[in-house]
């Protein structure tokens, strides 16, 4: 996500060149309005910075976006997961409408916790990337896939073990039975490569 400053400039010409030719947005992931749709959505800090690596703070800003996006837009919220440098949301929205208003919660909370970090002018998140869901497939995919961000960044033994996450809702409306089936059908395999590394 963040090669583009280690690239010589003839390789960050190339790139621009490409993203240009192709109609995409020269520094930023390109986001496709679908009207309402279900959506991947993926957030990080930048540079993959830690910033909300404190229990108290990942609580806060999983209140923040998980409860609100869902009362302010009426968005369905399907998966989640809160991790100290990037999130996820499996999410049914208008990207238009997600996109204004997530940018009012990345800015209000980098304001707060700049405050608090006291750190002034620091930039906390680098925009954020969707994916449209394509099928039933793809949706189970992606849930698994969030599910299991917590392990794959090493930040628990077991997905079970992360508390900011939509998994522990799972567990107990459709039971871990459920979600090894799913497990089994919808395999992670190599999704989301690159995404968030």
């Amino acid at each position: 996500m963040y090669d583009y400053r280690h690239m010589s400039p003839a390789e960050r010409a190339a790139v621009l060149a490409e993203r240009r030719a192709k109609g995409r947005p020269w520094h930023a992931p390109p986001h496709f309005d679908l009207g309402l749709n279900r959506y991947v959505l993926t957030a990080a800090c930048y540079e993959h910075r830690e910033i909300l690596l404190k229990p108290a703070r990942l609580s806060e800003f999983t209140e923040a976006l998980v409860s609100s996006v869902e009362r302010d837009l009426g968005a369905t919220v399907w998966g989640w997961v809160i991790l100290p440098n990037h999130y996820h949301l499996l999410i049914e929205t208008d990207l238009r409408a997600f996109r204004t208003w997530v940018g009012h919660l990345h800015n209000g909370k980098s304001t707060q916790w700049n405050r608090e970090d006291a750190t002034p002018g620091r930039k906390v998140w680098h925009r954020f990337m969707d994916r449209a869901i394509r099928n039933e497939r793809h949706f189970h995919a992606s849930l698994n896939y969030v599910h299991a961000n917590p392990v794959k960044h090493g930040y628990a033994d077991d997905a079970s073990q992360w508390p900011w996450s939509s998994l522990h809702e799972y567990l107990d409306n459709v039971g871990r039975d459920v979600l090894v089936d799913w497990w089994r059908r919808y395999p992670v395999r190599d999704y989301g490569k690159g995404w968030d590394d």
